[in-house]
């Protein structure tokens, strides 16, 4: 009998579901500025800081890459359409080969390329956002 695996409800996964990892995540709406507001000081589109942070170290970009791949991934939950999962990968991805590159960074039980996961990588999303959360989301 085999495991049936869903990116979409977290079902077969080593991971927090959708439901735990975003529990005390910010509404959507409010995330979705704040991830914007992240993006633009983060591409010089804009100056300033957001939160007390100055966006120019390794631990901002990673804090911006999971904001970013976690609301894709909750956008991808509400709405599970191709587009949105497909938004929700690519973040996904992007995070997954940032922590790749800094290990450093990962506060999971499983690596960014873990045979765990699937790969869409957003279970892995989830771990790291959740152990984010837990930490006291340390650079926010």
């Amino acid at each position: 009998m085999s495991t049936v695996v869903n990116p979409d409800t977290g079902d077969g996964f080593d991971a927090p579901t959708p439901a735990e990892a975003y529990a005390d995540a910010p509404d959507l709406c409010r995330e979705m500025r704040e991830v914007m507001e992240l993006g633009a000081i983060r591409d010089g589109r804009r100056d300033g800081t957001v939160t007390g942070l100055a966006l120019y170290a390794a631990a901002a970009d990673r804090v911006f890459l999971l904001r970013r791949a976690a609301l894709m991934d909750r956008m991808a939950v509400e709405d599970p359409g191709p587009g949105a999962r497909g938004a929700a990968v690519k973040s996904a991805f992007e995070l997954a080969q940032f922590d790749y590159q800094h290990p450093e960074a990962t506060a999971g039980p499983h690596g960014p390329y873990s045979i765990e996961f699937d790969p869409s990588q957003r279970p892995y999303v989830r771990q790291e956002y959740a152990a984010w959360t837990a930490a006291g989301q340390p650079g926010a």
